[in-house]
């Protein structure tokens, strides 16, 4: 591929404006957020119960001074409002785009549903109930692998090392498990300030490097779209925090990461991609499975393990910056890995 060809030249100038525009707009929209977001007191409620679902007496020692700020949450609106602005007016496509814009915004909907839920509750963390919550996450999964399969004709996944393979029908089945689990996961990590932020912006960034090289630069331009919006939240989320992404940032754009991924033909390597997201959710899920099977045993102090670490005695930007330090170097080996392993 020759990055001096006129097209490519033009299609990363494209990718770098839709990133710096994607990040201007969204520092520009979030005085327009916070104003609201202040005026009507959408707070962040403490968290009451652990993954196991006992009191959560040791977070809310280690957060209590932080939860005396009264900070506010949903500002995963701004991400998802810039986005959506720049991709309809700049970079609307039928086969790279729709479906990860469309997938932002439902999920980003339906977690407003849940947040708004959270900010009335009276008395302790509410939300929507889990059961109906996956419920529509599935539904939602389901609309994008039809549209994937019978609309696009998608039906390969790319096997690092072994090349590609049509798995038929089954990539239905296949493209529901990614879409909901890296959303939960990245849901899961998005526990201390600026971590879920940074996490997913190199994971955006390693996607649009995976997308441009692919020459599939609609979606090369809507991750960069990502990694400026998400990046202009983070300014204002890194400690101490001045807002949340809430639900309507984390499972939004953990979905989309999913997506994305299986736009690309990269499903298999999004775990390293995003390996930290795998790791949070990994030890939320030890923790309740040895707490069940090991009659209230705990592997961890606190999950997930971002707690862990700051029931340790670490500080928490001590934990998020070592974080986002493996995330990078993460997304570094699954980039290549995609290259060199997985065929191109």
């Amino acid at each position: 591929m020759n990055i001096t060809n006129p097209e490519m030249i033009s299609q990363l100038l494209k990718v770098g404006l839709m990133s710096a525009g994607a990040f201007i707009l969204a520092m520009a929209l979030t005085p327009l957020y916070t104003f609201f977001a202040y005026k009507y007191e959408w707070w962040k409620k403490m968290r009451t119960e652990t993954v196991d679902g006992e009191k959560a007496v040791l977070y809310q020692k280690l957060h209590k001074e932080k939860h005396k700020r009264n900070i506010p949450t949903m500002a995963g609106i701004v991400i998802w409002g810039t986005v959506l602005i720049l991709t309809l007016l700049f970079n609307l496509d039928r086969a790279q785009t729709w479906l990860p814009l469309f997938t932002i915004v439902s999920v980003g909907v339906l977690g407003i549903v849940d947040d708004v839920i959270n900010v009335r509750s009276k008395g302790g963390v509410a939300g929507m109930k889990s059961k109906v919550k996956m419920g529509w996450l599935i539904a939602i999964a389901l609309l994008g692998a039809s549209w994937f399969y019978f609309k696009l004709g998608h039906n390969v996944i790319n096997i690092p090392f072994n090349g590609d393979i049509s798995i038929g029908w089954l990539y239905i089945p296949f493209f529901i498990l990614v879409f909901i689990s890296i959303a939960n996961a990245v849901n899961v990590t998005d526990g201390l300030d600026g971590l879920s932020g940074g996490l997913l912006s190199t994971a955006f960034f390693a996607f649009m490097i995976i997308a441009f090289f692919q020459g599939n630069y609609g979606i090369a331009a809507f991750c960069g779209t990502l990694v400026g919006a998400t990046l202009a939240y983070t300014w204002f989320n890194i400690f101490p925090a001045r807002f949340f992404m809430g639900d309507t940032g984390a499972i939004s754009l953990g979905a989309t990461l999913g997506v994305v991924a299986m736009l690309t033909n990269s499903a298999l390597v999004l775990p390293i991609i995003g390996l930290m997201f795998v790791i949070e959710i990994g030890s939320s899920l030890i923790q309740i499975i040895a707490w069940k099977v090991l009659k209230k045993k705990k592997i961890f102090i606190v999950a997930p393990i971002h707690h862990h670490f700051e029931a340790k005695g670490w500080p928490e930007t001590k934990v998020t910056m070592r974080f986002w330090i493996i995330g990078a170097m993460a997304a570094v080996v699954g980039v290549v890995i995609r290259f060199v392993a997985g065929g191109g």
